[in-house]
C-alpha cells in the first residue's frame, strides 16, 4: 500500500527536499502541497491523505490550529499529523501534543526520521525527535501542571512499565524489545492502555505519563 502525503510549509525549498525524500521510498507519494496553514486543511479535507507532515510556522493559519482541526477531539475524520518543525519550543511541542499530533520532527533531524515518522504515523506510532522528548520531560516535570485524569481503570505494572516507553516515542518493535516480548504483545498491552486512560492514541497515553510525573520513574 502506497502512503499518501501532504506536505503543509511555507518554505517551497523545504517542500522540493521533503517531496525529493519520501517520493523516493517506493512505498510513499505527495499527493499534495500547501504553502499556508488554511490551504492545508482545504487540501486534507479535499485529497484525504494519510499523512500530514505540517510546519508550524505557517502563514493564515499556524501548524498547531491545522493540527487541532485535522488531527483534534473534534475532527469528524481524523488525519495523522506530524509535525516538522525549526523550532523546537518546549510550549509548541506540548500544544501540539494535545490537538493530537502523532510525531515531533525537528526539521534538521535528517531524511532517515522522516521517513522513520512516516512509517510509525501510519503504523499507529510516535516518533519524536531525542532533544525534543528530553525537552518537553523537563519542561513538564518543573512546570506546576495538574495531575492528569486517572484511568478507568487501574493500569497492572507492565501496562505502566510500557506506558512509560510509550511517553519515551518508543515503537512497538523498540518496546518489544527492551522488554523481551514480540512487537505484537506490546500493540495488545498498548490497546489495553488506551482502553483503561480513555485514550484516543498514543499520544493520549504519553500526555497521562507526563502529567503525572512518571516519564523518568
Amino acid at each position: 500500500m502506497t502512503i499518501r502525503i501532504l506536505l503543509a510549509d511555507d518554505q517551497e525549498s523545504v517542500r522540493i527536499g521533503f517531496r525529493l525524500i519520501l517520493d523516493s521510498q517506493p512505498d510513499m507519494e505527495v499527493v499534495g502541497e500547501a504553502g499556508d496553514g488554511r490551504q492545508a486543511v482545504d487540501l486534507a479535507e479535499r485529497l484525504k491523505p494519510d499523512v500530514v507532515l505540517a510546519d508550524i510556522r505557517m502563514p493564515r493559519m499556524d501548524g498547531l490550529e491545522v493540527t487541532r482541526r485535522l488531527a483534534g477531539p473534534e475532527a469528524a475524520n481524523p488525519v495523522r499529523v506530524v509535525v516538522v518543525t525549526t523550532f523546537g519550543l518546549d510550549e509548541y511541542v506540548h500544544t501540539a501534543l494535545h490537538n493530537g499530533a502523532c510525531g515531533f520532527l525537528l526539521k534538521r533531524s535528517g531524511p532517515t526520521l522522516l521517513v522513520e515518522a512516516v512509517r510509525a504515523a501510519m503504523a499507529g506510532d510516535t516518533l519524536i525527535s531525542p532533544s525534543l522528548t528530553v525537552s518537553l520531560l523537563q519542561h513538564l516535570q518543573s512546570a506546576n501542571r495538574p495531575r492528569a485524569a486517572q484511568p478507568l481503570e487501574a493500569l497492572t505494572e507492565r501496562e505502566t512499565e510500557i506506558a512509560r516507553l510509550v511517553a519515551k516515542g518508543l515503537t512497538n518493535a523498540e518496546i518489544g524489545a527492551e522488554l523481551f516480548i514480540s512487537a505484537g504483545t506490546a500493540k495488545t498491552h498498548i490497546a489495553n492502555i488506551q482502553r483503561k486512560l480513555d485514550a484516543r492514541n498514543r499520544v493520549g497515553i504519553a500526555a497521562w505519563v507526563w502529567g503525572n510525573g512518571l516519564a523518568q520513574n
